[in-house]
């Protein structure tokens, strides 16, 4: 195992926060980081992962308890003495200027010696392509951070924070958001970290991954420690099992076989990136009543553009977009979804939720002034908090206090509020972008549960995920989506991944069919 044998460098002794209302975020917790480790620390959305690594990185004051550092107890009141003392965190949603270079976001905030001048451009770009080839962190530093895709944008946030000589790195759902063959690469950059000394805390959902790359693995369950264990010695049930506090099982869709009309086409659709570039290029596809089709593909190749024609929010430049039977090619979102369709975005931060809202507020943000949560043109507060209690506990949102912000829900929270508040509406046509991205394993069962119950309401469902496993266990038919053009379809029972990698990857299969 590796790891300093003769001690620890980073302890966490006692340590227990509390938020406003009484909310018991961490309870008394021991752990310990050695030197050369990678240790994963794992749990259901809302157990305190988070938490616990912002009092580490200064983000959080402790109500009690204590950090060593290399022996030593350390107060962090905020990220930049956290920084100084060699720590760095990579978070979920990244920390980054888009229309700042790579280069200008390293210095961003930094002091310079060069003082009152910037630091020299050429020196600071040199100085990071070395890093970058040191660990195999390939990288344009001169690259404006909107045109990366999302895998170079998670590189470039390592190398940010082994530019200012962190020496433990906190990465927060670090591959959540990449296609398999990056978190391929990133699980190897790890391992090379690891190997030349740094510590690296490894918080995850995806437990084949955590049992591949950690050390050890340290379980969170409502706040409290409750194992801590080698990696060797374990296994995905008995983390899943540790997790959750039950067995949880694998969603698996079953089939009838039948399906209705069509409900959604899209008829050779092209469409522009903001940048004014072609990203669609003559995508036809159609979903079915009581069908799910899944798109698959390496992030960046149309996904974000195929959702956003879909919900109404990019216009098509030339084909049609069917629903219900009706051209809805340039209909609003508004009449979209008056039409039966729900949208799960998958960006739920920045498009699904308002964060200073409530969550009462925000499962009512698609029907404010419609019955029968308004009356003679004023809201109805009750019925309002009504609807809000029902769908926090069906979908169970923790915490479950309607009137807080949503801002305080953890990834995993947000997304069951974002998916509750799309099927309450007893959509038709469902829209599913990224809905498992970043949430734990118990709340991906209960997510892919109410998605296949809407299923089996007869709605049609259109996935978009770049999880390859999710879309070949939810899946009747899979389109694989390459350069804006659909590269295959095959039936979602029979496809593998070693037959859907190399399509995603660009190897044109055989004209997808538009069944």
């Amino acid at each position: 195992m590796a790891g300093d044998p003769e001690g620890a460098l980073v302890e966490l002794r006692g340590i227990t926060k509390r938020f406003p209302g009484g909310t018991l975020a961490n309870d008394a917790i021991d752990l310990d980081l050695r030197r050369g480790e990678i240790l994963a620390l794992l749990g259901e959305n809302g157990a305190g992962k988070s938490t616990l690594m912002g009092v580490l990185y200064g983000l959080l004051r402790p109500d009690a308890g204590e950090i060593r550092l290399r022996g030593e107890p350390v107060r962090f009141r905020s990220p930049r003495d956290a920084i100084r003392h060699g720590l760095g965190m990579v978070h979920q949603h990244f920390m980054l200027v888009p229309t700042f270079t790579v280069a200008e976001n390293f210095v961003l905030g930094r002091p310079s010696p060069r003082w009152p001048l910037l630091e020299d451009r050429r020196a600071v770009a040199a100085r990071i392509a070395g890093l970058a080839r040191r660990h195999g962190l390939a990288v344009d530093p001169d690259a404006r951070v909107d045109r990366l895709s999302v895998g170079q944008q998670q590189r470039v946030e390592i190398l940010k924070a082994l530019y200012r000589g962190a020496e433990i790195l906190i990465l927060d759902e670090p591959t959540a958001v990449l296609t398999p063959q990056e978190a391929d690469e990133l699980l190897a950059v790890l391992r090379g970290l690891a190997a030349a000394g740094r510590s690296v805390v490894f918080i995850s959902h995806k437990l084949d991954e955590v049992l591949r790359v950690a050390d050890r693995v340290a379980v969170l369950r409502d706040g409290r420690l409750v194992a801590t264990l080698p990696a060797g010695s374990t296994s995905a049930p008995e983390l899943g099992r540790l997790m959750v506090g039950r067995e949880v099982r694998p969603s698996a869709a079953a089939r009838s076989g039948e399906r209705g009309e069509p409900r959604l086409v899209l008829e050779s659709v092209a469409a522009a990136d903001d940048r004014g570039v072609a990203a669609l290029r003559g995508v036809d596809l159609r979903v079915h009543a009581g069908d799910i089709v899944g798109l698959a593909g390496v992030d960046g190749n149309g996904q974000r553009e195929l959702e956003e024609v879909v919900a109404g929010l990019r216009p098509v430049l030339e084909g049609r977009v069917l629903l219900a039977g009706r051209d809805a090619t340039a209909a609003p979102v508004r009449e979209r979804l008056a039409a039966g369709l729900g949208y799960v975005p998958s960006d739920r931060h920045g498009r699904a939720l308002l964060r200073d809202a409530s969550l009462a507020d925000n499962l009512v943000l698609e029907r404010v002034g419609r019955s029968p949560f308004s009356r003679a043109g004023l809201l109805d507060r009750a019925a309002i908090a009504r609807h809000a209690r029902r769908l926090v506990a069906a979908f169970g949102v923790r915490p479950a206090a309607v009137d807080s912000p949503a801002g305080r829900l953890s990834g995993g929270n947000a997304q069951k509020l974002v998916l509750a508040r799309a099927l309450s509406r007893d959509p038709s046509v469902l829209l599913v972008c990224q809905p498992t991205r970043g949430v734990d394993l118990g709340a991906v069962e209960r997510l892919h549960a109410e998605i296949l119950r809407r299923l089996d309401a007869g709605a049609a469902i259109l996935l978009i995920s770049t999880e390859l496993s999710e879309v070949m266990a939810l899946a009747d038919r899979i389109l694989v989506l390459y350069e804006g053009r659909i590269a295959g379809e095959r039936a979602g029972t029979a496809a593998t991944a070693e037959e859907l990698g190399p399509l995603m990857g660009g190897r044109r299969a055989e004209p997808a069919r538009a069944a």
